[in-house]
């Protein structure tokens, strides 16, 4: 079983934001990010934890290295049938960015109208940030504050930094999914965010045969839906409400 959410209208009352977290997210790490985006989208918003994550089922580990892949291919349409999720556009940090462009590169779902990329891994630049992530697990605080919001933390953090520190995942690159997509997308990344340059918003628009639009939000780092929400919603909403009306035409 997966852990869900409902924020604003019920499923058949307005379009749906559909949340797809980031690699340590969960539901309630969304904090109250999906209430203020349901208030200003005038949207329903639906979240979920993955298999491992919050309080959804245990995960086997190692995860595959192709995770992201297999979530946006296999697990996500699934998730949409069961919410009932009739037309959407999709919303993600970091891992949830990327398993959208995915979604978006590798299906054909009339549903989903667009997707909002925030802060996509499109591919390994540095390791780094990673790594010291996973010295602050092991001989730190993270561990103990994690564990707040999984019911398995070891599996939660172990199934994120054992993928992204195996050598072969060295070798992930999603840019080629975006000369595949063919819906609108939205592209946002912090000036300061540590996992990645601004060559991971570059790359997309190169690769880009549909409507990709871009935005660096100064002073940000990996969260700018939690770092610095006014500048990141002004950004989200009108892209939001231009595709839905777009779609809805």
């Amino acid at each position: 079983m997966l852990e869900t959410r409902w924020w604003g209208p019920p499923p058949d009352a307005a379009p749906k934001l559909v949340l797809l977290q980031e690699g340590l997210g969960c539901v309630a790490l969304w904090r109250d990010f999906p209430e203020a985006l349901a208030d200003a989208a005038r949207c329903g918003v639906f979240a979920y934890s993955r298999v491992g994550y919050g309080a959804s089922d245990p995960a086997t580990l190692p995860r595959p290295i192709r995770y992201m892949h297999d979530e946006a291919t296999d697990v996500l349409p699934r998730v949409l049938d069961v919410a009932g999720v009739r037309k959407a556009v999709l919303l993600g940090p970091s891992d949830g960015a990327s398993i959208a462009a995915i979604f978006a590169g590798e299906l054909r779902v009339p549903r989903v109208a667009g997707v909002v990329m925030i802060a996509v891994h499109v591919f390994v630049e540095d390791l780094a940030t990673i790594r010291a992530i996973s010295e602050t697990y092991e001989h730190g605080d993270l561990r103990a504050r994690l564990a707040r919001y999984h019911r398995d933390v070891d599996v939660a953090f172990h199934g994120w930094s054992g993928a992204w520190l195996d050598p072969r995942f060295r070798a992930f690159d999603i840019t080629g999914q975006f000369g595949r997509i063919r819906i609108p997308a939205l592209a946002l990344r912090g000036t300061d965010d540590p996992y990645g340059s601004a060559e991971q918003l570059r790359a997309p628009k190169r690769a880009a045969t549909c409507s990709v639009q871009t935005q660096l939000i100064a002073g940000a780092r990996h969260a700018p839906h939690l770092e610095t929400r006014q500048e990141t919603m002004a950004a989200i909403v009108p892209f939001v409400h231009s595709v839905l009306m777009e779609k809805a035409a």
